[in-house]
């Protein structure tokens, strides 16, 4: 299980959660294969808060009975997925708008009893090394004590050897192997028995077995994994065809969409759960993360399960919960069936991905970057770097700012990274930048990002310059490069630039992030090797009326674009 911990604060009888008392994020991680029950709740009077808690409430506002919808919809729609809509909503001037929209139905059991085939439990056993310590129960002595030598020299498993370090009774110790079982969800794609799941669900296992509903079990193979999104594509061998499920299209389903989350939460077995859409295009904490936030309830062993929209396709992967406890508090996130479709595709083609590789170093565009360039807009991805790759051999410059790819405009920095992993390797496509106030359009042959990482070398560790003579501008106390800065700084001989010596704390570059040992390499877009340089540049910006300056910053070999106001100076 992952764990972000993060501070709660309790109530005398309720939980809140405020900006200071955040709560704890957790990948769903398997639920363990022996579950303890939940503990007792103590009965309630007729209509207490524990009872009130477990019925189904109808839609805020809502005059009708706890679980008895307003509106109903007819068994067939219910079966089919056919939500009909409300009649659109005639007012007079100043009348309030009626809501138009989907209705609730009447009941989710015709698409549970549907797809409910297709999902499956899955149960994974790892064998592990554990030292054979002593037995709970048997006898305790002190380390060093004369009955713990006599223990040890009659071969009583659990007591240290004399090399044994202080509070380590397993070391040297025989070593048991265990089997350890786990539980998560999953569900059939094909008829002929391909499984998706989450990567962590069935990360280490020796053995994965399948439960499928009807209560046959089957031995399942592992087709390939992707870290990345947390995927993983298993494979039952069938003597028929199997029921399964579509995908649906991510992109078009829209917050306060009805959803339902079937899976295997907390062991229990087959479970269906149902809620709304909360949010899209949430980012956790991978590259390519898309995920839909929801309010059904998903907790761990749903891990792998899916995400439900009411015509029965399957339009997101249950993954992660945000709660201060474990348990659902109704904030969960599912991998959005877009991203799903592609990795599964090609985990079943190949046994691994294959993502495309621009070969660039970007970041998002702030206001100040955006006006200091003269763009109406913030739209776009910076390129701060261009290392040795597909973009530089394209001619691809540190700061371009790569507005449209592939013809599809580009709208950030995970924008981009998304239509670049999504493009084939090898394929030439179209790349726009903005370069000097105009537009350039560049031809790029992608390369394989997953090789590009396998060769990837990390940034050499910098150090703070030593005091030497320097002058101050922007807030700054800068000194040009020179060859004995360059090697403290573990840069090449060649480097050129200004080092920042000293920053005032109340400065706008401050503000930016900006520190000592900085090498200020570029202003304006131009390169800088002296306090002259970086004048003309300041210079020139004010002349055509901007507000602030850009300049590129690297720091231990990483670069950032960083845009300084030039309005006091």
């Amino acid at each position: 299980m992952r764990f972000l911990p993060l501070p709660t604060r309790h109530g005398s009888a309720r939980l809140g959660l405020t900006a200071s008392a955040a709560a704890l994020l957790l990948a769903l991680a398997p639920a363990m294969g022996q579950v303890a029950p939940p503990p007792a709740q103590p009965d309630a009077p007729q209509g207490s808060e524990s009872q009130v808690q477990a019925q189904v409430l109808p839609p805020a506002g809502s005059e009708a009975a706890p679980g008895t919808p307003e509106t109903t919809t007819s068994p067939d729609a219910a079966n089919t997925g056919e939500v009909p809509q409300a009649p659109d909503a005639t007012t007079a001037a100043g009348d309030h708008v009626a809501a138009v929209g989907t209705i609730m139905p009447q009941s989710f059991s015709g698409i549970v009893a549907e797809v409910s085939p297709a999902v499956v439990n899955i149960t994974t056993t790892s064998v592990v090394s554990r030292p054979v310590t002593q037995q709970r129960g048997g006898p305790m002595f002190p380390p060093g004590s004369p009955f713990s030598d006599l223990f040890r020299d009659f071969g009583i498993p659990g007591f240290p050897g004399p090399e044994s370090p202080f509070g380590d009774p397993g070391f040297g110790a025989p070593q048991m192997q265990q089997r350890s079982n786990a539980l998560g969800s999953g569900f059939v794609v094909s008829a002929e028995g391909l499984i998706v799941t989450n990567n962590h669900v069935i990360e280490g296992a020796d053995e994965i077995e399948i439960e499928f509903q009807s209560g046959a079990r089957l031995p399942a193979k592992l087709v390939g994994t992707d870290p990345s999104t947390d995927l993983a594509v298993l494979k039952v061998e069938v003597d028929k065809p199997l029921p399964f499920v579509r995908f649906g299209d991510s992109d078009t389903a829209q917050v306060g969409d009805w959803v339902l989350a079937l899976g295997n939460p907390l062991g229990q077995g087959f479970s269906a759960s149902a809620g709304i859409i909360s949010a899209k295009s949430r980012a956790l904490t991978g590259t390519y993360d898309d995920f839909i936030q929801t309010d059904a309830a998903i907790n761990r062993g749903n891990s792998g399960g899916p995400l439900f929209n009411l015509q029965g396709e399957v339009i997101g992967v249950n993954t992660a919960i945000l709660s201060p406890n474990g348990g659902s508090i109704g904030i969960g996130f599912s991998m959005a069936s877009n991203v799903v479709k592609g990795v599964v595709d090609q985990l079943e083609k190949y046994g691994e991905t294959r993502r495309g590789w621009l070969g660039v170093k970007i970041q998002d565009l702030s206001p100040e970057i955006a006006e200091s360039l003269g763009m109406q807009a913030e739209s776009g991805a910076m390129v701060t770097d261009v290392p040795a790759g597909p973009a530089l051999d394209a001619g691809i410059q540190a700061g371009d700012v790569i507005t449209s790819f592939a013809g599809n405009p580009v709208t950030d920095t995970r924008d981009l990274v998304r239509r670049v992993a999504d493009a084939p390797v090898g394929e030439a496509v179209d790349v726009t930048v903005l370069r000097g106030g105009e537009s350039v359009t560049l031809q790029v042959t992608l390369g394989r990002r997953e090789l590009a990482d396998a060769d990837g070398s990390g940034a050499p560790q910098g150090e703070q310059p030593s005091e030497g003579a320097s002058s101050e501008l922007l807030g700054m106390s800068l000194v040009p490069m020179t060859p004995e800065l360059a090697a403290r700084l573990q840069l090449p001989e060649t480097a050129r630039g200004l080092v920042v010596q000293d920053i005032d704390a109340t400065s706008d570059a401050s503000a930016k992030g900006l520190r000592v040992g900085d090498v200020i390499v570029e202003a304006g877009q131009q390169p800088v090797a002296t306090l002259a340089d970086l004048r003309a540049r300041i210079d020139e910006a004010r002349e055509a009326g901007r507000q602030s300056v850009l300049v590129l910053v690297r720091r231990e070999g990483e670069p950032r674009f960083v845009a300084l106001s030039i309005a006091e100076e």
